[in-house]
């Protein structure tokens, strides 16, 4: 699973895993697990809700958060 923030046209950002990466063909991208930055329901969504498809017209960005095993690579050390 990747962990990524899809940016949606006029909506706050949504946080949610992926099981890959869309593609540049794709029209929609799946998200599941969707839910606010801060771990929160997102308003327009049933509570019950665990995956989402939201057509690619209306994703302005996606940022792809980093896995535990590169948050351990350290890439500039100072002395």
């Amino acid at each position: 699973m990747i962990t990524v923030i899809v940016h949606i046209n006029n909506e706050d950002p949504v946080l949610g895993e992926m099981d890959e990466l869309p593609k540049t063909e794709d029209q929609i991208v799946i998200l599941k697990n969707p839910r606010k930055k801060d771990g929160k329901d997102i308003h327009y969504l049933e509570p019950a809700v665990t995956i989402v498809i939201f057509p690619m017209h209306r994703v302005n960005f996606v940022e792809i958060m980093p896995t535990g095993e590169e948050e351990d690579i350290i890439s500039f050390v100072r002395e």
